[in-house]
């Protein structure tokens, strides 16, 4: 924590923490900015308050941050102290900046990136938090902060995994991934975690949702050390494999295990919830209900893709690509070959839609999927619908990525949507809703039986 100190003898000179302030009559107010917890969870919100200034003072209060590559997000929110020379985040609007109104944790979800098209991806999640600097300046303005010293200076530790989360690194038979585990003995429910096109490995999500009693294995399906370097056809033996290994892991539940999944990613997850028994509860988070751009595979079953249009590409004022409206539509007789079998889905599905989702039409494809049930006599799926919210919808507090670089996808940056007060809250929400969904599903229905 570091202090700073104000004279308030008119004519003296004001200093920040590290001068020296000027007459014998200098009243000295200390300077207070305090982040609880200074440590935690990064899916866990901070309160942020601001003591000792004084009153009714304009203030801007900024965030930054440099990844794991040295890449820098920003943000700033302008502030005013109430009569009493305080200032708390929890119930204090912000009167401009990068977001208005209250948002406690608006520093954070509001931060971007200063290259253009940038994401932030936390790669090392066992190891090192994200160190997100919060500092204070005393007037309002455009300047370039950077050349100012702020007031007062609190750094706040962001971690993607427990103390004593256990990361086993995954390399058996085709499978590629890394195991989270829980503290304690278990047996834990097992879920599988999917990103889409930006392929790899990618283990936040996992790791945080292995913080909350989870047993969770981020999968890898391309670009990932001995796997294909690019998709070009999808065997779904592949996932079969990788949910096999996990149900036989000592520390697994064993009647069944859950997907998370986004994008490209919810493809293969509701794939997965149609063709295999050993998947009970599946969260898809802007997917499609077809197979799309390649070809599937399944033992002897071949699902080709749905039509795609080129030429509905479209170009944001941002420079970035829009999706959206690229793909055929499902419910066309040329495309039905490709629409999945929903209604052969054992399991419950959740579908998490954005309205903003810019890259693929996802709430229809949604619609068409709990239609396709309905008329099948099921009642196995259900739909969140959040207004405003893009297509990459992450835990909470994780900044929106409004259009990101994809090297896999035709080396463009890709337009995902979103406006960032309503995507901040879609992720708070949802987050919570994810957890309910697998413990009613994975524990709770596994304890009746």
């Amino acid at each position: 924590m570091i202090w700073a100190m104000q004279c308030l003898t008119p004519g003296f000179t004001r200093c920040a923490g590290t001068g020296n302030t000027t007459g014998s009559l200098c009243q000295l107010l200390m300077l207070q900015l305090t982040a609880t917890p200074a440590s935690a969870l990064a899916d866990e919100p901070v309160h942020i308050r601001v003591t000792g200034l004084p009153p009714l003072q304009m203030v801007i209060l900024t965030a930054s941050l440099k990844d794991e590559k040295g890449k820098l997000f920003r943000s700033k929110a302008f502030y005013r102290s109430n009569e009493a020379g305080e200032l708390d985040l929890k119930q204090a609007p912000s009167f401009g900046g990068d977001y208005m109104g209250v948002h406690p944790m608006g520093l954070f979800w509001s931060l971007k990136p200063e290259r253009t098209f940038g994401r932030l991806l936390k790669r090392d999640v066992m190891n090192s938090p994200f160190l997100v600097t919060l500092d204070l300046y005393d007037s309002v303005g455009l300047q370039d902060l950077a050349t100012i010293e702020p007031r007062v200076s609190q750094v706040v530790q962001r971690w993607f995994s427990h103390p004593e989360t256990q990361r086993v690194q995954i390399r058996e038979g085709r499978v590629r991934g890394a195991l989270f585990l829980p503290p304690g003995e278990g047996p834990f429910p097992g879920i599988i975690d999917l990103f889409g096109g930006i392929g790899g490995l990618v283990e936040f999500r996992a790791s945080l949702l292995a913080a909350h009693g989870f047993a969770v294995l981020a999968l890898a399906y391309f670009a990932y050390e001995d796997l294909p370097k690019h998709l070009a056809d999808v065997d779904l033996e592949y996932f079969e494999e990788a949910a096999n290994l996990l149900l036989a892991h000592p520390k697994i539940r064993k009647l069944g295990i859950g997907v998370i999944s986004v994008s490209k990613g919810a493809e293969f997850a509701l794939a997965m919830a149609c063709f295999l028994r050993q998947v009970v509860a599946i969260v898809c988070i802007n997917g499609p209900n077809a197979v799309c751009d390649f070809p599937l595979r399944y033992r002897d079953l071949v699902m080709t893709p749905i039509q795609s249009f080129l030429e509905r590409i479209q170009i944001d004022v941002s420079g970035a690509v829009r999706f959206r409206h690229c793909r055929g539509d499902p419910r066309d007789k040329r495309n039905q070959q490709s629409v999945y079998p929903i209604e052969k889905a054992q399991g419950q599905i959740l579908f998490i839609v954005g309205e903003n989702d810019e890259s693929i039409n996802s709430k229809e494809y949604a619609e068409q999927a709990l239609d396709q049930l309905q008329s099948h006599g099921r009642s196995n799926g259900r739909m969140l619908v959040y207004p405003g919210a893009g297509h990459l919808i992450e835990p909470p507090y994780l900044p929106l990525c409004y259009a990101s670089w994809n090297p896999h996808l035709f080396n463009v940056p890709l337009l995902w949507g979103g406006d960032p007060v309503a995507h901040a809250a879609a992720q708070e929400h949802a987050w919570g809703e994810i957890q309910k969904f697998f413990r009613q599903h994975l524990i709770q229905t596994s304890s009746k039986l």
